[in-house]
């Protein structure tokens, strides 16, 4: 069950650094409010998966997952280019994410 609430967790991360992006400086108040409550439910999930999982890999799994999906949102939507390099090296960084949970 820890896994799961850190990958739902994970994945309100990439919400809530898009959303920050796009608020410009805290000032639109749709993805300010948006920011607002995927920071504080990613979290509370994190802090919930952190009672059954060793701190390190759970922030380590939760910055991966994040990081990952900002970026791919990001790409998505046109507001990064998209790159054979970038594209392999977000490969890398779900492999690190899945070689820690089978390390687990």
């Amino acid at each position: 069950m820890a896994w799961a609430v850190l990958i739902v967790s994970g994945l309100l991360e990439g919400v809530w650094a898009t959303a920050l992006g796009r608020s410009d400086g805290l000032t639109r108040v749709t993805p300010t409010i948006v920011f607002g409550v995927g920071l504080v439910l990613s979290m509370i999930g994190l802090a919930v998966a952190m009672r059954d999982l060793p701190t390190g890999t759970a922030y380590a799994v939760w910055v991966g997952i994040g990081a990952t999906v900002t970026v791919c949102v990001a790409m998505a939507t046109g507001q990064e280019t998209v790159s054979l390099v970038k594209i392999l090296l977000l490969a890398g960084i779900v492999a690190c994410v899945v070689g820690l949970k089978l390390a687990h």
